[in-house]
């Protein structure tokens, strides 16, 4: 049975699905004591273990399974998702587990490293019990001289019938008995198989365990005498103890060879999966400004106004030297059509340029300000509006991209103004604590959050996510002129700077439009070159 331990109901159940799919017994626990708890009443072939939980975290309950008798052989797997740095998994690895898998889990690769530490904990069970068999004729030894010498032949006997390379060493270390498996890799008892010459030295590190007294674990290759190669090989050796000291060391070498092989076709088939998916990254990429030169020439809503451009051309050709009034009704109706179109294609063309990459560096949402008040000016002059304003704060954004936003807003505001009231625009700005329109103000703040609040005739807000929706309008053309497009470009840009928008409004009152965009990005450019044109 495995157990895995997850403090996330969704993640044990995506891990528990994959694992009942190939027929592997599963049992769930949500927290490092429950887990604890039941290693403590069942045996575990291996336990899949994330890294972040309340309380116990990971390492802990690793490291108290390893101090527990029944479960310290037990396979622990730990999965995380955000200790991924080389120091965790290095804790992980010290805490007691066999392997350190970096979330996302792929499944195929989690099926196949389950079932190679499935084989191995049979078989080291298997080993384990052997061991304990010979710890427990051991201690029958201190009664009588001649029940040591049967648990050694029923030692030897055990040792023979095993599959692994099994030998017995006296506590100084020297070789007292190998298998028959030992002479495939060793011409003789005396000496240890031939290691490989970039592998630890196999001598020094079991000296090194003869000299602290305590178990020893390496993996190594060593050279198989028949055919010369060299073969992965899991080398165990525990001490028997009695009264403390070592009286015999018990050690086996598994063969590892086949999972080590497959281990590494399955890094090498992750590598080759790694270059396809870099190549089909580039062939979309390709695709998309495909899709963006296209974006440039045909749109949702071009075919209206060039229909009736062709429609009054035909009546001004039939209809010209008869009736010179109808004849410039109708080029009037032509010139409206053709301007409509122009601003549809400049705003289609704004919009297909926010796919492009971000560029981002220091900018003076002040200055921007300035700078579009300035081109507003006869506007601002005509509507007979006021503009007030507070300082904003110094943010990483793309300069040109964030007027754009402004001047769609603010444009708005002048245009959906009530009859006979002159527009007031009131912009504000400040540094928040959260990604959140209503989040705390604070000093230091990791987000600014820029208000644009104006008195105009406002909107039902059961419509609020549909402003934000291309060629959505709330107001028929014939009232009100535009494309539909401003607002959809505008939230398309506060999310390219990782922001977010929305808005609050009362019919008859007016509305107020809330920006809330990380002070710092992520990337940033010293010089800002991109610029999309105001529609």
């Amino acid at each position: 049975m495995i157990l895995i331990v997850d403090d996330k109901p969704e993640n044990i159940l995506s891990l528990r699905s994959i694992l009942e799919l190939n027929k592997f017994e599963v049992d769930t626990a949500l927290s490092g004591e429950e887990a604890l708890k039941k290693i403590l009443k069942q045996t575990y072939v291996l336990i899949i273990l994330d890294v972040q939980m309340p309380g116990m975290d990971g390492f802990e309950v690793a490291e108290a399974i390893s101090s527990y008798s029944r479960s310290k052989h037990t396979p622990i797997i730990f999965l995380s998702a955000v200790s991924t740095h080389k120091k965790f998994i290095a804790k992980g690895f010290e805490s007691g587990a066999i392997d350190y898998i970096v979330k996302p889990v792929d499944p195929d690769l989690l099926i196949l490293r389950v079932k190679t530490l499935q084989r191995l904990f049979e078989q080291t069970a298997a080993l384990n019990e052997s061991q304990r068999a010979l710890q427990a004729e051991v201690e029958v030894r201190k009664e009588a001289e001649q029940a040591l010498s049967s648990t050694v032949a029923e030692l030897h006997t055990t040792l023979e019938s095993i599959p692994q390379i099994a030998f017995t060493a006296r506590p100084d270390g020297s070789l007292e008995f190998v298998n028959q498996c030992w002479f495939d890799y060793s011409a003789t008892a005396a000496r240890f198989p031939q290691a490989h010459e970039d592998d630890k030295d196999l001598d020094r590190e079991w000296r090194a365990a003869i000299a602290s007294g305590r178990g020893l674990e390496l993996e190594l290759r060593i050279q198989q005498r028949a055919t010369g190669l060299y073969r992965y090989h899991l080398l165990r050796a525990s001490p028997v103890l009695r009264d403390g000291a070592p009286v015999k060391w018990v050690g086996t070498f598994t063969d590892i060879h086949e999972q080590k092989m497959l281990s590494e076709l399955l890094e090498n088939k992750v590598e080759e999966r790694t270059r396809a998916l870099i190549a089909a990254n580039r062939e979309l990429e390709e695709t998309n400004n495909d899709l963006q030169q296209f974006t440039a020439i045909a749109s949702h809503d071009l075919k209206e106004p060039l229909r009736k451009i062709q429609f009054f051309g035909s009546r001004v050709i039939e209809t010209l030297g008869d009736r010179a009034d109808d004849v410039v009704q109708y080029l009037q109706k032509i010139n409206q059509s053709s301007n409509r179109m122009s601003r549809l294609i400049d705003d289609v063309l704004n919009f297909s340029k926010l796919s492009q990459a971000n560029l981002f560096a220091p900018t003076d949402l002040n200055a921007v300000l300035d700078e579009l008040v300035v081109d507003l000016e006869l506007l601002i002059r005509d509507t007979g509006a006021r503009i007030d304003r507070t300082p904003l704060p110094m943010i990483d954004a793309n300069a040109g991209l964030m007027r754009q936003a402004f001047q769609n807003i603010i444009s708005n505001a002048l245009k959906f103004s009530r009859p006979g009231v002159p527009p007031e625009i009131r912009i504000t700005g400040e540094t928040v604590e959260a990604l959140d329109a209503h989040a705390a103000a604070t000093p230091d703040g990791p987000f600014c959050r820029i208000s644009i609040a104006d008195n105009g005739i406002g909107f039902d807000v059961r419509y609020l996510a549909k402003i934000f929706s291309i060629f959505q309008r709330l107001h028929t053309r014939d009232k009100y002129e535009g494309t539909g497009i401003g607002l959809a470009i505008t939230k398309k840009i506060v999310q390219k700077h990782q922001g977010t928008i929305t808005a609050t409004s009362r019919e008859g009152e007016g509305s107020c439009f809330i920006i809330v965009v990380p002070v710092r990005q992520a990337v940033t450019e010293a010089n800002q070159t991109d610029h999309i044109s105001t529609s």
